[in-house]
């Protein structure tokens, strides 16, 4: 049974959840603050984190950057907001997915399953990888370790991070759309924002370059491509 943390400080909200989540056979924990919900994701071994971004105590903006210190759970925040500020940032401190109140319960637990299955297929797909390193000179990408190396020091990124710098690496100078990577790297039933892509490159950017090394490139009205530019 798949254990899942839901984080809201309305009791409607994590009563109609707890109904929906135990129908689809979900156990699940509730926190009604923000600081319940982190000692929960530190102690507790969860499955996926439901986080609403106004809590007391610790917003859900707080408890997502520290639970990224330490977790991969997948998150999916929800906010009482449209701003695309709210919705990006979320998605920069590690958030796997969004959805906006009012929502519909049952498009929550799509978007649970939907995660579910990306996480299942990429378990998969670990298994079947044969072990091989891309080496571009000032970069070196061991698939099978998940390790990179950026001038002879070791760059830690997150999984999705990972997945989508491989992606890339893979036929560097191709440029692919964020459609494409969306659907490549998330999978094709994913329901977040598209700017989730921009949100992993920027990450992946910054870490290189606090190495001195460019390996993203932006292709404007296109996309992305790898290359190296130490």
């Amino acid at each position: 049974m798949l254990n899942v943390l839901v984080a809201d400080d309305d009791d409607n909200i994590r009563e109609i959840l707890l109904h929906y989540l135990k129908k689809q056979n979900f156990n699940v924990v509730e926190a009604n603050n923000g600081r319940s919900a982190l000692d929960f994701a530190i102690e507790k071994q969860l499955d996926l984190i439901i986080l609403d971004i106004m809590m007391p105590e610790m917003d859900g903006y707080d408890v997502c950057r520290e639970v990224r210190r330490v977790s991969n759970v997948p998150i999916i925040m929800l906010t009482a907001s449209g701003d695309e500020f709210d919705r990006v940032l979320g998605l920069e401190l590690g958030a796997d997915d969004y959805i906006i109140k009012p929502f519909s319960p049952r498009e929550l637990v799509a978007r649970i399953k939907a995660i579910f299955r990306r996480v299942d297929s990429t378990s998969r797909k670990k298994v079947n990888e044969q072990s091989f390193t891309y080496d571009y000179g000032a970069v070196k990408i061991d698939v099978d370790r998940r390790e990179v190396i950026v001038k002879g020091e070791k760059v830690t990124l997150r999984p999705k991070e990972f997945d989508l710098l491989v992606h890339l690496a893979k036929t560097p100078g191709n440029v692919y759309t964020r459609e494409t990577l969306l659907e490549n790297v998330w999978g094709y039933d994913f329901f977040g924002d598209i700017r989730i892509v921009d949100a992993h490159v920027k990450k992946i950017r910054n870490k290189f370059k606090q190495i001195g090394c460019d390996v993203l490139m932006t292709v404007w009205g296109v996309g992305y491509k790898f290359e190296i530019h130490a």
